[in-house]
């Protein structure tokens, strides 16, 4: 049987294990650090690590304090409207410096009327800083009146505001119930006349919704030259056709559809067999398959009486 007793092996390291640890007590003094880092310390320096903390620390932590800060000072009442009093003074100052200034308005383009209608809706008094001019404003307000097509604003170096007014240029005369309007090539208002003798050189038109087609009335007055010194004006009838109104009470009825081609025949017929000298109240070409003529009471009983003396001659015949 084996002995209970230690044996000399082990007795030995129990001997070596005991001189080695009394002399890491021996080695270790009171007093001294131990250089391994504590759990709380190894923590910190991991979160340490992470780029949010970092950055939040670096950034955020700043930030926080000085808008902190920035709030307390700004919650009083005082210092707040001395803030906004100074900025307000400083502004008034680069806005009020000379080369920000608008001392001059020229205006191009547009006549004496319409010049002073502009430099009324001005919307500041000159000398006026150009900060105060709100020029896209001004510009749709200019546009609004009838005679003005387009306007272009510059501020020019110097402290001048130019406008380069295209003004709408009257092409004909629209006769309403209310009085005498003058339209462009496009039907848009220009003006309104008094009398008709202030413009006597444009052509006149009437009817309801006759501004509507003013580029079809300008196409027939323009093919009208053979007589167009008879032509006292156009009326439109139904808002849908002309009727060209000549000198001596005649008329001349053209189609809704192609009136132009229409025109053209009447003019043909007119070179041929000098048809508009002849005593006729209406020419109705509203129907281009079949054209009639109404002729004046004078002119019907001399064609009666031409028939008259027809049958007369075929009687005694």
């Amino acid at each position: 049987m084996r002995s209970l007793t230690r044996s000399p092996l082990f007795a030995a390291a129990d001997h070596r294990g005991g001189v080695a640890a009394h002399v890491y007590q021996r080695a270790r003094r009171p007093g001294t650090r131990d250089p391994a880092p504590s759990r709380l310390s190894f923590r910190l320096q991991r979160l340490w690590l992470t780029p949010a903390v970092r950055a939040l620390t670096r950034i955020g932590v700043p930030v926080f304090i000085v808008v902190l800060g920035l709030g307390i000072w700004l919650g009083d009442q005082g210092r707040r409207a001395d803030l906004i009093a100074q900025y307000q003074d400083l502004k008034d100052k680069i806005e009020h410096r000379p080369e920000f200034m608008v001392s001059l308005l020229k205006i191009d383009g547009a006549g004496p009327e319409v010049s002073r209608a502009i430099r009324t809706m001005l919307p500041a008094q000159l000398p006026a800083s150009s900060f105060d001019l709100n020029l896209d404003a001004y510009r749709d307000t200019i546009r609004k009146l009838d005679a003005v097509a387009d306007v272009t604003l510059v501020i020019r170096p110097g402290g001048v505001l130019e406008a380069d007014v295209t003004q709408r240029v009257p092409a004909i005369l629209w006769r309403k119930p209310q009085g005498i309007e003058m339209l462009d090539v496009t039907g848009h208002r220009v003006a309104t006349l008094l009398t008709r003798e202030a413009r006597p050189g444009l052509p006149l038109i009437v009817g309801q919704g006759a501004d509507k087609a003013v580029p079809e009335a300008l196409r027939l007055i323009a093919d009208a030259g053979p007589i167009l010194p008879r032509l006292r004006g156009l009326e439109r009838v139904g808002e849908r056709r002309w009727d060209l109104v000549l000198d001596h009470d005649q008329r001349i009825m053209l189609p809704e559809a192609d009136p132009q081609a229409a025109l053209d025949r009447i003019l043909a017929l007119n070179t041929a067999e000098d048809l508009l000298a002849r005593d006729f109240t209406v020419i109705d070409f509203r129907n281009k398959d079949r054209p009639t003529i109404r002729l004046s009471e004078h002119a019907l009983d001399a064609f009666r009486q031409v028939q008259s003396d027809s049958l007369k001659v075929r009687a005694s015949q």
